[in-house]
């Protein structure tokens, strides 16, 4: 069992995680500004059970297994960054479209939101990064079974982007009309999270497989 330290610490860099402007963030915004917030909540429940995939996968050592094979991790790794470079793009570009803006998307049913939620989670390179590098400095194997301690900690992770994502759709309709009337603050946040995104983009290419 983890220490009560290493769980605060974890849930603080699974709480960065979540800040983080990502595919997974997108698409629940997007979600909650067409479909409103119900739909958002569906969409959202699809993607933390793509991230629970992701993190069982992680804990029973697959993902960790795709780093002995190089073209595996390279395939993975580059095709994140092109993904990211073109959100980054789509901010970015004249008359690029910011992350609050409406959007307008057809409704779709519960089942499909839950699964392109699930499927935008577990295609999502950033998650599974996280956990493939941030786990292996919180197990200690002096504290107890190694698969119990993983699945601990992702659960922290999980139950923190949730409450996050929860708060985001939730508020994504009085953030959206909050910036409306406001151009600048519009502007500024098209501009910055493009920055983020590109930033992302560029971290993802460069990372080596020892990162």
């Amino acid at each position: 069992m983890p220490s009560l330290e290493t769980l605060l610490v974890f849930a603080a860099l699974s709480l960065g995680l979540a800040a983080t402007p990502g595919p997974n963030m997108l698409y629940l915004v997007s979600r909650a500004l067409a479909q409103g917030t119900r739909a958002g909540m569906v969409s959202l429940a699809g993607c933390q059970t793509g991230s629970l995939a992701i993190m069982l996968a992680a804990a029973a050592g697959i993902t960790a297994a795709l780093f002995a094979v190089p073209y595996a991790w390279d395939v993975l790794r580059i095709g994140g960054a092109l993904y990211l470079a073109f959100l980054a793009w789509q901010c970015l570009r004249p008359g690029g479209q910011p992350l609050f803006a409406p959007r307008p998307l057809p409704a779709e049913p519960d089942a499909r939101l839950f699964a392109v939620g699930f499927a935008t989670a577990a295609l999502n390179p950033k998650v599974a990064l996280f956990y493939v590098a941030v786990f292996p400095p919180f197990l200690d194997p002096a504290r107890g079974d190694v698969f119990t301690q993983s699945v601990i900690l992702g659960a922290v992770q999980i139950a923190t982007c949730t409450a996050f994502d929860a708060l985001l759709v939730c508020g994504a309709s009085g953030t959206a009309r909050f910036l409306s009337t406001r151009p600048a603050w519009l502007a500024a946040q098209r501009y910055i999270l493009g920055g983020a995104l590109a930033l992302l983009a560029l971290k993802l290419a460069v990372t080596g497989r020892e990162a």
